[in-house]
């Protein structure tokens, strides 16, 4: 199984979600930098100071405090076995600038997963997404609802709605992904990495899915591999 991934999409397609059920099934770590920047905002971090602004507008944060973050994260030992990263990159330079970090590391990235879904669908999702504001879980009042309303599955803390999931803000952080990070698309299919998903399901299919298209072609890859063994040999 290929675990050193990437989740592209637009704010709300489930990439969160997506994220935290895959580094479960596949034991890899899951790397939200979004969560990690609001983790920053919420101490009052010199980070989180500078991002704050950024985030509060539906902005991108400048990548210089991006990648010094996510490299910082990728030469922790817990991402060693495999990690995947939900919110980054979102330029094209961040992924510049992450295949420079990936060099340095000597790690590869080995699949690109991006979750497609109709904007219209995303600002109904968003209207109604909360999330955990200690173990960072997202949930939907709809379609992934917590057991207890309004309390975390997970370790019982009251959920909250974040400060950017007003229409004004979702709109904005559309309009940036369809202006900056889209590109991100042809960035990676001509790498040959990118796996298209349909993201218009309820998220255990979803993750079905994903996981399916990743085992099909790490199974490509493998047979790939043998037959050029097999010619080089010939």
């Amino acid at each position: 199984m290929m675990n050193r991934l990437i989740l592209l999409g637009p704010p709300g397609s489930g990439k969160g979600t997506q994220a935290h059920a895959l580094a479960i099934e596949m034991r890899i770590v899951h790397l939200s930098t979004g969560d990690i920047l609001r983790e920053e905002v919420r101490n009052s971090t010199e980070l989180g100071l500078r991002a704050k602004s950024s985030m509060d507008a539906g902005k991108l944060v400048a990548d210089d405090i991006i990648l010094d973050m996510v490299e910082d994260r990728l030469r922790n030992s817990n991402a060693s076995e495999g990690f995947i990263l939900d919110g980054f990159p979102r330029t094209v330079p961040q992924a510049e600038g992450l295949d420079k970090i990936a060099g340095r590391l000597e790690i590869s990235l080995e699949a690109v997963v991006n979750l497609q879904l109709d904007d219209e669908i995303i600002i109904g999702r968003l209207s109604k997404r909360v999330s955990c504001p200690v173990c960072s879980k997202v949930y939907n009042e709809d379609t992934n609802p917590p057991v207890v309303p309004g309390v975390c599955d997970i370790d019982g803390a009251r959920l909250e709605k974040r400060e950017d999931d007003t229409p004004e803000v979702i709109r904005q952080r559309l309009k940036v992904y369809h202006e900056q990070t889209k590109p991100l698309e042809e960035f990676y299919a001509e790498k040959g990495i990118m796996i298209v998903i349909d993201g218009d399901a309820e998220p255990a299919e979803v993750t079905e899915r994903i996981l399916s298209a990743l085992d099909s072609n790490n199974e490509s890859e493998t047979t790939s591999d043998d037959r050029a063994k097999v010619e080089s040999r010939d």
